[in-house]
């Protein structure tokens, strides 16, 4: 399970456009991986969903996350 949490949050700190180009970098990952649990764990597994929940919440973001978020189109 927490495998494919960390799965989808890879693919959801992009967006469709960057995923076509290439993926989120390790740094990327990591600065997003907490904020994606608190706030969008019952996303885990949907790419799309967690990508929307993590824009949806980018005032609560880390500031790191945050920028990762905008960086991709968020």
């Amino acid at each position: 399970m927490k495998t494919s949490i960390f799965a989808a949050l890879l693919l959801a700190a992009a967006s469709p456009h960057a995923l076509a180009q290439s993926g989120p970098t390790l740094q990327e990952q990591m600065a997003c991986r907490s904020d994606a649990s608190k706030f969008c764990a019952e996303h885990g597994g949907k790419p799309s969903q967690m990508n929307a929940c993590l824009r949806d919440n980018k005032t609560k973001l880390s500031d790191a996350c945050r920028k990762v978020v905008e960086s991709h189109g968020g």
